[in-house]
C-alpha cells in the first residue's frame, strides 16, 4: 500500500518505505532538497524545520504546524500536506517573509535561516502556535551566529500572509480514509491505523510493535543511537486519542495530544502547569511530541509525569480487550520498565482540578529557559486548612530512575503548621530521600539542593513572596 502525501500542488506517492526513514533524509537526498538542513538530528536546533498541515476537523481548511524533520518518519506524513523552503518563492521572487529576512540582513552564515523562515511563515499564515510571541515561535531555532535582532525584525515587518490552501484541502479529502494503512521495506513495517480499535487488534496481532506518536524521542533511538525498529505503529492520526475533555472535576486528555493543543486548557487548569507546558521543547517539539508518549517511554526527566502526578493523575491503560485505570506514579516500575504488557497502550491521563485549598507550585531547572531538558523538575500540592497541611503530593523528575514522589518529605509535612520550621523539617527529609545522578545537566550535590530550594520557593510563593530572579530584581527597583 502507497504512502501518499501533498508536495507543491503534486500527490508525492511512495511504494516502498522504511518504517525509520526519516523526512529530512528523504528530502535531501531522494528529492534534492537541499534547503532543509541537518543541524544536530535530534529536535532541538530547529535548522531542519518544515510545516506539515493536515485538514481541520470541518474538512474546510488545514490546520499547519512546524515540526522538525530531522526525527519525523515517513510514515507519520501519510494524507499531510508539507511545505518546505523551497515551497516558498515562486516565480524566481522571494516570498514576503524570505524577502523581509534579506532586507534586515537576517541571515548571517546562513545554516540556520531556512529553518527560521519556515517556523515564522508559520507564524505569519495562522499556523499552531502563532499566537504566542515571536520569541516563543522561535525558541526552538537556534542561530549560532546569535543574529536574533535582525531576525526579530523582518518577523515583526512581515506581519501575517494570506494562503490560499483551496487546492491543498481538496488533495487532501482525497486521500483522507478510514482503513489502517500499512507499508513495508524488506522485512521491516509499518502501520497507521485510524481508530483506537484497529490499534488495539494490531498490538494484539504485532505485540512486538514500537508505538509513534510524535517521535521526538524515538526519532533520537534511531538518529543518535542507530537502533532498528522492524515493527512501527503511527497512532498519530487516531482521533479518539486526540480529545481532550474539561469538566469541573479535572481534565481527561487522549494519549495523542500534542502538547501544543494541551497547553491551554493545561495553563486553565493551572498556571503552573500552563507555564510548565510552554517550556517543554521548542514549539517544533510541542507540536510533535504528545501527553501520552511523554508518559508512556517512562523517561526520569520527562517534564510532564512530575507535575501530574502531584496534581493526583490517573491513568487508563488499554489492551485487546479490556482497560484499567491506575495512579501514574505507579505507571513506573523501573529505569525503562512500566506496568504496560506488550499488547497495550496508553488511552488517556486524568487529571485532577486543585480544590480550593490546594497550594501548587510547577517548577522546571534547567541551564537554558527555553528548549532544553531538566536537571530538576519538581511539583507540588499541598492541601491547607487553617495553617495546617492536611495531605501533600510531591514528585520530581531527574532525581531517580523514574519520575518518583518525595514519600519522606510528604510525611514531614502532613499534619503540621505550614511554617518555616516544617518546611525545614521536609526539605531535610526530601535530601535524604533522593541520590541522584551526576550528568551534564547537574551534580547529585546540586540537584539535591535544588530540589529542597524548590519547597522553599513554593512557601515564600505562599506567602506571597519574592519567588524569581526577575520578581526580586523588581522588588530592589
Amino acid at each position: 500500500m502507497a504512502l501518499r502525501f501533498h508536495l507543491d500542488g503534486e500527490i508525492v506517492e511512495l511504494a516502498e518505505v522504511d518504517p525509520t526513514a526519516t523526512l529530512l533524509d528523504h528530502l535531501r537526498y531522494r528529492m534534492g532538497r537541499t534547503g532543509t538542513k541537518e543541524g544536530c538530528a535530534e529536535g532541538d536546533c530547529g535548522a531542519c524545520t518544515v510545516l506539515l498541515g493536515e485538514l481541520n476537523s470541518s474538512g474546510d481548511g488545514i490546520d499547519w504546524r512546524a515540526v522538525n524533520a530531522c526525527i519525523l518518519f515517513l510514515p507519520m506524513l501519510h494524507g499531510k500536506a508539507l511545505l518546505t523552503v523551497e515551497s516558498l518563492a515562486g516565480g524566481g521572487a522571494l516570498n514576503p517573509l524570505q524577502a523581509c529576512m534579506a532586507g534586515n540582513g537576517s541571515s548571517q552564515c546562513g545554516f540556520c535561516t531556512p529553518g527560521f523562515v519556515m517556523s515564522l511563515h508559520g507564524r505569519a499564515i495562522g499556523a499552531r502556535g502563532h499566537e504566542l510571541p515571536v520569541e516563543d515561535v522561535i525558541a526552538g531555532n537556534l542561530c549560532r551566529c546569535t543574529g536574533y535582532g535582525p531576525i526579530l525584525a523582518a518577523a515583526q515587518e512581515t506581519g501575517r500572509l494570506q494562503q490560499d490552501d483551496a487546492a491543498r484541502v481538496a488533495a487532501l479529502r482525497g486521500l483522507a480514509g478510514d482503513e489502517t494503512l500499512a507499508g513495508s521495506s524488506g522485512a521491516r513495517r509499518w502501520f497507521v491505523p485510524k481508530t483506537a480499535a484497529a490499534l488495539a487488534g494490531l498490538l494484539a496481532e504485532h505485540p512486538e510493535a514500537r508505538i509513534v506518536a510524535g517521535a521526538t524521542d524515538v526519532g533520537l533511538w534511531v538518529t543518535k543511537g542507530l537502533r532498528e525498529i522492524d515493527t512501527l505503529v503511527f497512532i498519530g492520526d487516531i482521533a479518539e486519542l486526540r480529545t481532550i475533555e474539561e469538566t469541573p472535576a479535572g481534565l481527561t486528555v487522549g494519549a495523542g495530544v500534542r502538547y501544543a493543543d494541551a497547553h491551554a486548557a493545561f495553563a486553565r487548569l493551572h498556571p503552573d502547569l500552563g507555564e510548565l507546558t510552554r517550556r517543554i521543547g521548542g514549539l517544533q517539539v510541542r507540536n510533535s511530541g504528545t501527553v501520552g508518549g511523554n508518559i508512556a517511554n517512562g523517561s526520569p526527566i520527562g517534564d510532564g509525569p512530575p507535575a501530574l502526578i502531584a496534581l493526583g493523575a490517573t491513568l487508563t491503560v488499554r489492551g485487546p480487550s479490556w482497560r484499567r485505570t491506575l495512579p501514574l506514579e505507579d505507571y513506573f516500575l523501573a529505569y525503562g520498565k512500566q506496568d504496560r504488557l506488550p499488547d497495550e497502550f496508553v488511552e488517556s491521563v486524568h487529571v485532577p482540578r486543585p480544590g480550593a485549598d490546594d497550594i501548587v507550585h510547577i517548577s522546571k531547572l534547567s541551564r537554558r529557559f527555553d528548549s532544553d531538558i531538566s536537571a530538576v523538575c519538581g511539583a507540588f500540592r499541598l492541601t491547607v486548612r487553617e495553617d495546617v497541611i492536611v495531605a501533600a503530593c510531591i514528585a520530581f523528575g531527574g532525581m531517580a530512575a523514574t519520575p518518583r514522589r518525595a514519600r519522606a518529605c510528604e510525611q514531614a509535612l502532613t499534619g503540621r503548621a505550614f511554617v518555616r520550621e516544617t518546611i525545614a523539617a521536609a526539605a531535610a527529609a526530601l535530601r535524604g530521600e533522593f541520590a541522584p545522578l551526576s550528568d551534564v545537566r547537574g551534580i547529585a550535590d546540586y540537584r539535591l539542593e535544588a530540589a529542597a530550594n524548590l519547597l522553599w520557593r513554593l512557601f515564600y510563593k505562599a506567602q506571597g513572596g519574592a519567588v524569581s530572579v526577575l520578581e526580586v530584581e523588581g522588588v530592589r527597583g
